[in-house]
């Protein structure tokens, strides 16, 4: 602290001074002019005047704190940490709050383990929760169950940062004993709770905020980013890959409660990280609906921290954390350099850095599945009348709509028509279970698709027209030990394997992005529908939690009154 006070007060040289820039005061709102001084992991002064060992001229180009993402799911982006941050630090992202309940509902607290260890030791602060939903509901097969008990042992552990998202809303508002265990356990730790509350509203909301649940990001209305806001909570603006939020919800921030917006992603996937970037994606859709530049970057860094209690961190100020990135304006935010802890650790979109994968054979050969046949994927109807998802663009909220489905034996037929098979292959215990129903919207054509990233249990999930085609499809999973894959009429066109868990692999980011870019396009090319990400909003199909109608390893699922529903209408 010597040091950094001596060169606070210009009495010694700065380890670094950033010259002929302007930055972003999130304190003020303002946009200021001056040297920023960094001595070791902190800023030393903001101003004129400072002299540096290494002194560099930014030309006028605007610093901002480094961002941080609220909200996230690392498996969904297909990588491991390592790879992760490659991917994000160079767009200015200098830390996340990460979820692991995807690994979790895999491999238990041994996926929470490895996404811990490999996040060691990163230039990117990974605050890892502690997932609270595993499973995510009581009406689906996951590969472990973190109890009550669990949570209790392992929340107060220092390199876990909080409780995962609440997304069994339902058991928090009804007072349901297990889930209030998690929440005193988490109260008695000092550990903030994240929440999942979609529609939930009133009395009901009143109940969810009233158990210390702190946040939110499944607004999608101004309605209900207004009322959680009023009820204490902090509501994230998301921009996702499947779920893109940001531009529908620009118009419901305001200058009243800016202060209680934060900036997330929640799920994207590595091609979106690549062409579109992270969380400078989110100030640039935000900026482009109408928000302040100044608002966005706040956003996306000190309320984020402020939020969850992150100590000096998320501003430019002396004594504070060292994490900046500089970009060329406040509408592009193009980063050409990022600063994580007083250390340059990219350069022009290109890190700096290279960090050795961390490996553990407790979150390999995760493919368990019994009873594979094409008989499995028939689905017999009572009538010609059936209740079918039908998906909705940029959202993971579904519709129930009611269809008339042509038959032939008893069982449905929909080649040729706007509908297509869905199907949840439970793959952890080999229990044999198939549930089986009906989508409209997403638009393949000629054969199945499939893969293993299926929201939250991280089943097999597979798609298609032809029952053939779909068995096919999820033999290939078998085979990969988990991963995606495409068939047309009988032949695997693409895959890719995801050995860790089913859900991530080993694969440096340019191989993947440009595997999963092939396979996308393949799929395109078979008929998805443009306004579908193939396989992102495939994943989410089975996510019992999100409205209005899913499907898991046990059936078709009707979430809002949260039971199983028959597929007959």
């Amino acid at each position: 602290m010597d040091d950094l006070i001596a060169a606070a007060a210009g009495r010694e040289p700065a380890d670094i001074v950033l010259k002929n820039c302007r930055y972003v005061d999130v304190f003020t709102g303002k946009i200021r002019s001056g040297d920023i001084a960094l001595k070791g992991d902190r800023i030393a002064g903001v101003g004129e005047g400072y002299r540096g060992r290494e002194e560099a001229d930014l030309a006028g180009k605007i610093v901002i704190p480094g961002l941080i993402d609220g909200h996230m799911h690392i498996e969904s982006t297909q990588l491991t940490p390592e790879e992760l941050a490659k991917a994000i630090v160079p767009h200015g992202t200098t830390a996340i709050i990460a979820d692991p309940h995807e690994i979790a509902n895999v491999c238990g607290m041994d996926g929470v383990n490895y996404i811990v260890n490999a996040s060691r030791a990163l230039p990117l602060d990974v605050m890892v929760m502690l997932p609270s939903c595993v499973p995510a509901t009581p009406f689906e097969d996951s590969g472990a169950v973190l109890s009550a008990e669990t949570v209790g042992q392992e929340i107060g552990r220092g390199d876990l940062f909080g409780l995962g998202e609440f997304m069994n809303y339902p058991g928090v508002i009804g007072g349901a004993e297990e889930d209030v265990r998690k929440l005193k356990a988490a109260a008695a730790a000092g550990k903030i709770v994240d929440g999942h509350a979609p529609g939930v509203t009133g009395q009901a909301l009143n109940a969810y905020a009233a158990a210390g649940i702190a946040t939110d990001h499944e607004c999608v209305t101004a309605e209900e980013i207004d009322e959680k806001i009023s009820k204490g909570m902090y509501v994230h603006i998301r921009e996702g890959s499947a779920t893109r939020n940001a531009r529908a919800n620009a118009p419901a921030v305001t200058a009243a409660n800016m202060r209680r917006c934060i900036l997330c992603t929640d799920d994207r996937h590595v091609c979106s990280l690549r062409r579109q970037g992270h969380i400078d994606n989110n100030l640039r859709v935000l900026v482009s609906a109408g928000i302040d530049p100044v608002w966005a970057v706040t956003m996306g860094s000190l309320n984020v921290a402020e939020c969850y209690g992150l100590s000096r961190r998320g501003g430019i100020a002396p004594g504070w954390l060292a994490d900046l990135a500089v970009v060329n304006d406040l509408k592009d935010f193009e980063v050409v350099r990022v600063y994580k802890s007083g250390v340059l650790v990219a350069k022009d979109g290109v890190p700096l850095f290279d960090p050795s994968p961390y490996r553990s054979d407790r979150v390999l050969s995760t493919m368990h599945v019994k009873d594979l046949s094409p008989a499995r994927f028939d689905l017999k109807l009572k009538t010609g009348r059936a209740r079918v998802i039908r998906l909705l663009p940029d959202n993971v909220v579904t519709e129930e709509v009611i269809r008339d489905v042509p038959l032939r034996g008893g069982f449905a037929e929909v080649k040729g028509t706007d509908l297509l098979k869905l199907a949840v292959v439970e793959r952890h215990h080999a229990t044999g279970n198939v549930g089986l129903g009906l989508i409209e919207g997403y638009g393949l054509r000629g054969g199945a698709i499939a893969l293993t990233v299926s929201h939250d249990s991280h089943n097999a999930i597979v798609l298609g027209d032809d029952s053939e085609d779909m068995n096919t499809a999820v033999s290939e999973l078998v085979r990969l030990g988990g991963g995606m894959t495409l068939v047309r009429r009988g032949a695997v066109v693409g895959s890719i394997p995801l050995e860790i868990a089913g859900l991530m692999t080993y694969a440096p980011i340019g191989e993947m992005e440009k595997k999963l870019s092939a396979l996308v396009e393949e799929a395109y090319r078979m008929g998805v529908s443009r306004a579908v990400e193939p396989f992102m909003s495939l994943s989410f199909l089975a996510l019992a939690v999100i409205p209005d109608l899913k499907i898991t390893d046990r059936g078709l699922f009707d979430v809002k009154k949260f039971a199983f529903t028959e597929i007959d209408a």
